[in-house]
């Protein structure tokens, strides 16, 4: 064998050697399966899978930041979807609140297992608090836990205002037991056992509140009607409720209550003759109320409300909702009370009336 014979042939064995290492070198593991977070729209948007279970969850809530200040007066209003509250004051009253809620859903061979929840951390003018506004777990049409009163949430909140309670139409705050039935033609209907909140409404027994609702739902609008027992009372209230949208950009509605109260008085609690129980907020027999949604375009609406009980209380309430972009809007209200004869509305005695005004900012996701 000559020098270059030798020479070749160890070239030849370095190069295979060196392909056989690189070769061994470009050899990648399998990777390990990824689990990645999987869409659910079954519920609607916004729901994934909890990774590794069956059940749908979606987290949303809002920012909110509000700015008012009024003539006189003080007062508390709620709202649709929110437990809310509004403020007159003789000064400027300032509130920031993060608002964290929570849907569930999964199917099950009972139906479909629901739960809803939602909490409120506030900062007021220098103090921090926080509540629980909804906590419940529905399967089927069985509903069990804390709510608002199906008094107002089965017939409707009075309005899209932010100050919808300048004349009250029920509480809220309340541990349910209830049962739901959607007939799937528009009919549907409730009984909701209810334990109260407060010192007043709470239930003094083991006999709790009861409430109980039927709808009537078509492309036109809708007809409700709700009634209330007041266990610690024995006093009866309702509602009849008629919504309805003449044209796509226009919604009305107008709700008529009306209660007895020949047992609503209690010295304990400095509750007059004839007063108000948990479901019987007005004063007097009856209350109307009535406004409706007017949107202007799809960035802007306007919403109005006006409300009147026997004891002439008179509420107005009217405001411009602006989407500044998606899921941030801006809110402007102009609020107007005038005291009747039960002096319940939250003004001083000797003031007849208070106007005030309202500025939100809320950022919803």
């Amino acid at each position: 064998m000559n020098i270059k014979s030798l020479l070749l042939g160890s070239a030849a064995a370095l190069i295979a050697v060196s392909g056989a290492r690189a070769a061994d070198a470009v050899v990648v593991a399998e990777p390990e399966p990824a689990e990645y977070v999987k869409i659910c729209d079954v519920y609607g948007a916004g729901y994934f899978y909890i990774p590794g279970t069956e059940t749908c969850l979606r987290i949303g809530g809002y920012v909110r930041w509000d700015a008012s200040a009024g003539e006189e007066g003080s007062f508390n209003g709620r709202r649709a979807v929110d437990h809310e509250d509004g403020s007159i004051n003789d000064t400027w009253y300032k509130r920031g609140r993060f608002s964290l809620k929570t849907w569930t859903g999964q199917e099950t061979e009972f139906g479909t297992l629901k739960t809803y929840t939602q909490t409120n951390f506030n900062y007021t003018d220098g103090s921090n608090s926080s509540s629980l506004v909804f906590a419940w777990i529905q399967l089927g049409g069985l509903r069990v836990g804390k709510d608002e009163s199906a008094f107002d949430t089965f017939i409707g909140y009075a309005g899209n205002v932010i100050n919808d309670t300048l004349v009250p139409y029920g509480d809220f705050d309340t541990n349910v037991v209830q049962y739901y039935f959607d007939a799937g033609n528009g009919f549907s209907a409730v009984v909701s056992l209810e334990e109260g909140s407060g010192a007043v409404g709470t239930i003094d027994s083991y006999v709790p509140h009861v409430v109980g609702g039927v709808k009537w739902t078509q492309g036109w609008g809708a007809i409700t009607g709700v009634v209330a027992y007041d266990s610690n009372y024995e006093e009866v209230a309702g509602k009849v409720r008629l919504d309805v949208t003449p044209v796509q950009n226009l919604a009305l509605f107008v709700m008529v209550g009306y209660g007895t109260d020949d047992n609503l008085s209690d010295p304990t609690y400095a509750i007059p003759a004839g007063g108000r129980g948990f479901y019987k907020q007005w004063g007097g027999n009856w209350a109307i109320w009535g406004g409706g949604t007017y949107t202007i375009n799809e960035k802007t609406r306007f919403n109005a409300q006006a409300s009147y009980d026997e004891d002439k209380n008179l509420g107005i309430a009217a405001n411009i909702e602006y989407d500044i972009v998606p899921g941030l809007t801006i809110t402007a209200e102009v609020d107007y009370i005038d005291e009747g004869n039960s002096n319940w509305t939250g003004i001083p005695a000797g003031d007849d009336s208070a106007i005030g005004g309202i500025l939100r900012f809320q950022r919803s996701f």
